[in-house]
């Protein structure tokens, strides 16, 4: 690997000129961030009922208590022997979060087509403590844009992350935000995908502070699910 190597001056004025930039990035985020929190909101009407460890549950009891939720939609088929490897790299960051979203009136879990029974044993395998609950009997995919019917796939386009994408899939991934009203009224504040989705891959964060970056030849091709890196 070949890169510059200069005196502590030098090295000490370039990453002085650096930090005007990042300073310029956390200006801008905090920008996007407050635009974000103005957007209006979205009723959730639809009556979706979601199986669950405990029975069926509705959307806002899902919320478990808390007045806000936030919703990895996790790309789990039913069928599927396994769930998605870049989701999973996703999930594997959220049961450190749980513990500081849950004490700041957040709760966080993933939602899956899967049948609960598949999620389950998926979930048991990869250790993960997080809820985690099945949309098999619902429409919740469908209507949140992150599960596309044959015909659409076949069509050569989908109406994915708020407008054309031309990659085509059946599943996924996303993440959606709700709150929960003093009156039990569901709210829709905010969805992401594509790349938004890395809001929960801090790993990705780190490795932008590595040496080498990201190092991606093609994509996330180079992910495994984390019991699969060494047999990798």
């Amino acid at each position: 690997m070949s890169h510059a190597v200069v005196s502590h001056d030098e090295w000490l004025a370039a990453r002085r000129e650096f930090l005007k930039a990042e300073k310029r990035l956390t200006h801008l985020r905090d920008e996007v961030a407050a635009q974000r929190a103005a957007l209006p909101w979205l009723r959730v009407d639809k009556p979706y009922v979601f199986d669950t460890l405990e029975g069926p549950r509705t959307l806002a009891e899902l919320f478990d208590g808390r007045s806000q939720l936030i919703i990895q939609h996790f790309m789990f088929a039913p069928g599927w022997a396994q769930g998605c490897p870049s989701c999973s790299f996703m999930a594997d960051h959220t049961d450190g979060m749980n513990l500081h979203l849950a004490n700041h009136d957040v709760t966080m879990l993933a939602v899956s087509r899967a049948p609960l029974a598949d999620i389950e044993r998926y979930r048991q395998r990869m250790g993960w403590s997080f809820r985690w609950v099945s949309s098999h009997g619902n429409s919740f995919n469908r209507d949140f844009r992150v599960t596309f019917t044959p015909e659409e796939v076949a069509s050569g386009h989908i109406d994915y992350n708020f407008g054309e994408w031309d990659e085509t899939g059946e599943e996924w991934p996303g993440v959606s935000a709700f709150l929960k009203d003093e009156n039990g009224a569901v709210f829709r504040t905010y969805s992401t995908f594509g790349r938004g989705v890395e809001v929960m891959m801090g790993t990705y964060a780190m490795l932008d502070i590595a040496p080498k970056g990201r190092n991606e030849a093609e994509g996330m091709e180079w992910l495994r699910r984390h019991d699969q890196y060494v047999k990798a």
